[in-house]
């Protein structure tokens, strides 16, 4: 009798070696984001003893401690800020509060370096807020009436504390919406006051989110360049910027942007850390927002005043006030040449690096879903990593294999075709695409990758037994389904790479400007009027992502309209 083989044929495996070239371009795009950190361990590496001597005597004894203390008090400042709002708006009901559930994120469409030239200007000796409290208290001289100095470490942790505490707001709010109203009402029911509930079982529910929203808000302080400069607080990022444009010592500016790198992998760490025990912070599966307490009277109008706070110096003051300084330039000079060649060149770049990155981070987003051993989510992380870094760490980081790059094809040039190619890609816009590109590549993979999550597996297994390869189900299942997140990634990528400052001030061609580096310019030179038609314009394409972020912050959990007395 013939044998016959009864083994069941192997089934169409899943992933598929089709789905490896998926896989493989994310390893690609994981590897050219990680390669400036790479880099700034060779070029710190080849620096001379002497410059070494330079940074330890000179640099980090008085930059480390500068930036430690506006770190220390930016955090002390988001969280303050931040929790108090985000329990103020989740805990009691009050007129104006739903206004307020959103306004509170405003200060995140302007820059810091848009507020420092705001506030620079406003508070100036003879601007227009010391010269109009001189008018009401009858002092004519500025010698003999002068608040205190915004150019100072305290105006700085005071700046950025107005504008980065939404980060804070923003985690922590969605954490008191998301935690169970079971335990707040049960401790209520055992006599807890709100205050005990707050500190006793709110707070420490929140603690990762508030781990999260100030691990992002020191994050940005110390990409910061602008806004450190213009108050005179000489910290690492500006250390950096300094040591390779004034001294032109490239393994200096290295040493000082791995030493920044240290500082960030810390953040990062002590945030996981803090968050190392979130999976226990809820007890049930489907949760309810705590009940709102009513507020009447005095204490309804306390409680109003102090939320629109944040709203009235993060946003409202330093807005309006651009919006009557551009006011006044547009109608003495109309709109300068230089301005509307800029702001082509901001959207440009901005365009084309968004492309870029939601192209990229749709394929890493992919990847992630594809691979079942969990290798994608992985790449997925490291390509994300960009975003941690800081601009100048970034800029510094690619400019010797870029420079290599371009060395080697000028070299190939010459041999085969006898022409010289120059600088391709060092000395374009293309590295500055570069750096935006790996910087907000993890806005455009987080944004996708959340529109993925939402559509079943189901139907991916269904368009690959129908015959559609990993390409084709993404074409016919997954964009037509994802499009409003990659919508939403593409907006908050081209937003931020217009606001960017570091890595455009140290990559940007020659004699290219975008809005941001005109503001800088006009800001150093102390020409506050001139510069604020580019910011106006800076913080009216900010507005964009605040919108589609307070949109979304809304949705997860709809809000409880029951009240207490």
């Amino acid at each position: 009798m013939t044998a016959i083989d009864i083994a069941p044929r192997p089934a169409r495996r899943w992933f598929s070696d089709g789905n490896r070239v998926w896989l493989g371009g994310a390893a690609l795009v994981a590897a050219l984001t990680l390669l400036p950190v790479a880099a700034l361990a060779v070029i710190a590496a080849g620096g001379s003893a002497d410059s070494w001597r330079h940074l330890i005597a000179n640099v980090f004894p008085s930059a480390v401690p500068t930036t430690a203390i506006l770190l220390a008090g930016v955090a002390a400042m988001v969280i303050a800020i931040g929790v108090g709002s985000a329990w103020l708006i989740t805990a009691y009901e009050f007129p104006g509060r739903r206004v307020l559930d959103w306004a509170l994120l405003l200060p995140l469409a302007v820059p810091t370096y848009v507020v420092a030239f705001a506030y620079l200007d406003l508070l100036h000796p003879i601007g227009p807020v010391q010269s109009a409290l001189r008018d009401l208290l009858g002092i004519a001289s500025p010698r003999d009436f002068r608040l205190p100095d915004v150019r100072s470490m305290t105006g700085a942790i005071l700046l950025f504390g107005i504008v980065l505490y939404p980060y804070v707001y923003l985690t922590t709010r969605a954490m008191f919406l998301m935690q169970a109203a079971g335990c707040i009402e049960a401790a209520r029911t055992l006599g807890a006051g709100r205050a005990r509930v707050f500190f006793r079982i709110a707070l420490p529910l929140a603690r990762p989110a508030i781990a999260i929203g100030a691990a992002l808000a020191l994050m940005e302080t110390l990409n910061d360049v602008g806004a450190s400069q213009f108050l005179g607080i000489r910290t690492l990022t500006l250390s950096v910027f300094s040591t390779w444009v004034n001294r032109s010592d490239l393994a200096g500016a290295a040493g000082i942007a791995l030493f920044m790198l240290v500082i960030v992998v810390a953040l990062v760490t002590v945030e996981r850390w803090a968050r190392r025990r979130q999976r226990f912070a809820a007890t049930t599966q489907r949760t309810s927002p705590p009940q709102r307490r009513r507020l009447r009277g005095g204490g309804a109008l306390a409680a109003a005043g102090a939320g629109s706070l944040p709203v009235l110096f993060g946003f409202v003051l330093p807005a309006g006030y651009l919006v009557y300084a551009a006011a006044i330039r547009i109608g003495f000079a109309g709109v300068s040449g230089n301005i509307v060649r800029e702001t082509l060149n901001t959207l440009t770049v901005s365009a084309i690096a968004t492309a870029t990155a939601v192209a990229l981070g749709l394929v890493v987003a992919y990847a992630a879903r594809l691979d079942p051993r969990r290798f994608g989510a992985t790449l997925s992380r490291a390509a994300s990593l960009g975003y941690a870094l800081p601009g100048t760490v970034l800029a510094i980081g690619l400019l010797v294999p870029l420079a290599a790059f371009d060395n080697l094809v000028d070299a190939g040039a010459r041999q085969f075709l006898g022409i010289s190619t120059g600088l391709l890609i060092a000395g374009s816009g293309a590295a500055l695409i570069y750096a935006y590109v790996a910087r907000f590549l993890a806005i455009s993979v987080g944004g996708i990758e959340a529109g993925m999550d939402k559509v079943p597996r189901s139907l991916d297994q269904s368009a690959r037994t129908l015959g559609r390869t990993a390409g084709g189900a993404l074409r016919a299942v997954h964009l037509p389904l994802i499009r409003p997140a990659i919508g939403a990634a593409a907006i908050l990528v081209f937003v931020d790479c217009m606001k960017e400052l570091p890595a455009t001030l140290l990559l940007r061609p020659l004699n290219f400007e975008t809005l941001a580096t005109h503001l800088y310019g006009e800001a150093v030179r102390g020409t506050y009027e001139d510069g604020a038609v580019a910011a106006l314009a800076i913080v009216l394409a900010g507005l964009l992502p605040v919108i589609v972020l307070a949109r979304v912050s809304r949705s997860p959990i709809r809000a409880n309209r029951t009240h207490l007395p």
